[in-house]
């Protein structure tokens, strides 16, 4: 009812939005919001779990780093690869984790904490990971609705 509503009004405002999506399926949306809920809430709390049993630490105490700036890259790169899977365009999970090595290569290279080096691509590995399955499991799923 709540997406109706929202289809309702946005016909009043823009009537091409509305016809756009009124092609879709409720069946679709459930699956597309179920398939965000995956990729964000439930995926940063299994890749919390595994990880958790590790805590790198850095040896000269120096944290330069934002509040849970790894919890917000990690959705957002499981977001953009399962987006590219769902669009077909795999080409940019390469362009994404190339962006992604540059700027961490800096990081890593000149650090000495072999443990944070490890901690960084166990995480990275889990996240494509879980995002390639989700995005596949979509398109899985969205062939049959």
């Amino acid at each position: 009812m709540h997406i109706r509503v929202i289809v309702t009004i946005t016909d009043y405002y823009s009537p091409w939005i509305a016809k756009t999506v009124q092609g879709i399926s409720h069946n679709q949306i459930m699956l597309f919001v179920l398939a965000i809920l995956l990729i964000t809430t439930v995926s940063s709390h299994f890749i919390k779990v595994i990880i958790s049993k590790w805590h790198p630490e850095n040896e000269d105490g120096d944290d330069d780093s934002l509040s849970n700036a790894g919890s917000y890259i990690g959705v957002l790169e499981r977001l953009f690869v399962s987006g590219f899977i769902m669009s077909g365009n795999l080409q940019g999970i390469g362009f994404l984790l190339v962006a992604k090595s540059v700027f961490r290569f800096g990081d890593l290279k000149d650090s000495v904490d072999r443990k944070l080096t490890e901690y960084i691509l166990i995480g990275t590995l889990l996240s494509f990971g879980i995002a390639i399955m989700i995005g596949n499991l979509y398109l899985k799923v969205k062939s049959i609705l």
